[in-house]
C-alpha cells in the first residue's frame, strides 16, 4: 500500500508539472497574439457550423462505443448504453488521472462487472488504443504523401510517421516481431518501466491470440477505427469552416494529425499547449503563404481542446462508478 501511495503521489506530481508546462506554453502563445483579435474570430464564426462541429462529439462517441461492443468476445454481452458509459467515464478519468489511467480503469470495470477476465479486458483496451494510434498514423501518412509542396521538415515528418505506422503494423501483425521488440525493450528500459513492459507484453500476446483467431472481426474493428478517425479529422476541418478559415480538406489529413501527435507527447496536460503550438506553427507560420492568421489558429486550438473536455463533461454522471473501479484497481 505504501508503494501504491508513493506511485499515486508521483503520478499527481507529474500531472501538476504537466499542467504547469501547459500554462507556460499557452502564456507564450497568447503573449504573441492579440486577444481582442482572438475574441473577434469567435464573434465572427458561423453559429450553424460551430454547432455542427461541436456536435460531432456525439457520433464519434457513439461509433467508439459500438466498436467497444464489437471488441467483446461472442460469449459475453455489453449493452450499448453501458459501452457509452465506459467510454465517457474513461474520458473523465483521463482528464484527472495520469498516464491514461481512465482506459485502464475501463478494463478493470469490465472485469469487475463480470464481462470477461482481467487479462483479456486489458488486452481489449490495448488493442483499442493500438487501432486508434494506427488509424491516426494511417491518415497522417496518406495526407503527408499528397501534401505539397513539402520542405525538409515535412519530408522528415513523412518518414517518421511512416516508420511509426510500419512499426505499429509489425507489432500488431507479427507475434514473432512483437516478442523480439518487447524482449529488447525490457532489457534496455529503466527499472520502473520494466514491470509495465512485462505486463504489456503478456497482454499483447493474449491480444494476438484472441484477435487473430477471428480475421473477420479483426477487419471489422480495423475499418471501424479508420472511419472513427476520419470523423475526428472531419470535425477539426469543420472547426475551420465554423471559424470561416478555408483550408482544402486533403490538407487537413496531413496537418491535423501532426498536431494531434504533438499533443500526445507526455509533456503537457491533455495535450494543451503542445497541440495549440503545433496548430499555430502548421497552419499560421510554416506554410507560405499561411492558411490563416495566428489568432484563428489559436481559436482552432481551443476548439480542439473542447474535443477532449466535452466528452469528459458529459461523462461526469458516471465518474463515481469509474472512480470506484480505479480505486479497486489501485488497491490490488
Amino acid at each position: 500500500m505504501r508503494l501504491l501511495s508513493e506511485t499515486s503521489k508521483s503520478g499527481m506530481n507529474k500531472r501538476l508539472i504537466s499542467i504547469a508546462v501547459s500554462v507556460a506554453i499557452l502564456l507564450i502563445i497568447y503573449s504573441k497574439i492579440d486577444i481582442q483579435h482572438l475574441l473577434e474570430v469567435f464573434q465572427k464564426s458561423d453559429p450553424l457550423w460551430m454547432t455542427v462541429s461541436l456536435g460531432m462529439v456525439i457520433p464519434i462517441t457513439l461509433f467508439t462505443s459500438w466498436r467497444l461492443q464489437q471488441l467483446m468476445p461472442k460469449d459475453t454481452h455489453l449493452d450499448f448504453i453501458e459501452a457509452n458509459r465506459l467510454i465517457l467515464g474513461a474520458s473523465v478519468l483521463n482528464m484527472v488521472l495520469p498516464s491514461k489511467m481512465g482506459d485502464i480503469a475501463k478494463a478493470y470495470f469490465m472485469k469487475d462487472r463480470g464481462h470477461l477476465s482481467g487479462s483479456l479486458a486489458l488486452s481489449l483496451v490495448i488493442f483499442e488504443k493500438a487501432c486508434d494510434m494506427l488509424s491516426l498514423l494511417l491518415w497522417c501518412v496518406f495526407g503527408l504523401f499528397i501534401y505539397s509542396p513539402k520542405d525538409s521538415f515535412f519530408w522528415v515528418m513523412t518518414l517518421a510517421v511512416a516508420a511509426g505506422l510500419i512499426l505499429g503494423l509489425l507489432l500488431l501483425g507479427s507475434r514473432q516481431f512483437a516478442a523480439v521488440f518487447f524482449v529488447n525493450a525490457i532489457k534496455i528500459a529503466p527499472k520502473k518501466i520494466k514491470k509495465k513492459l512485462s505486463s504489456a507484453q503478456t497482454a499483447w500476446e493474449e491480444m494476438h491470440s484472441y484477435f487473430w483467431s477471428d480475421r473477420q472481426q479483426l477487419l471489422k474493428i480495423s475499418l471501424t477505427s479508420i472511419f472513427i478517425w476520419f470523423l475526428h479529422l472531419l470535425q477539426i476541418w469543420l472547426f475551420m469552416v465554423a471559424l470561416r478559415a478555408w483550408v482544402p480538406f486533403w490538407v487537413n489529413f496531413a496537418l491535423s494529425p501532426l498536431a494531434i501527435l504533438a499533443g500526445l507527447l507526455p509533456l503537457t496536460f491533455a495535450g494543451v499547449g503542445t497541440r495549440d503550438g503545433a496548430l499555430v506553427f502548421l497552419y499560421a507560420i510554416s506554410p507560405s503563404p499561411p492558411y490563416f492568421g495566428e489568432a484563428t489558429a489559436a481559436a482552432l486550438g481551443l476548439l480542439c481542446t473542447s474535443r477532449y473536455f466535452l466528452p469528459a463533461i458529459i461523462g461526469l454522471p458516471f465518474l463515481s462508478q469509474m472512480m470506484g473501479a480505479a480505486k479497486k484497481m489501485r488497491n490490488q
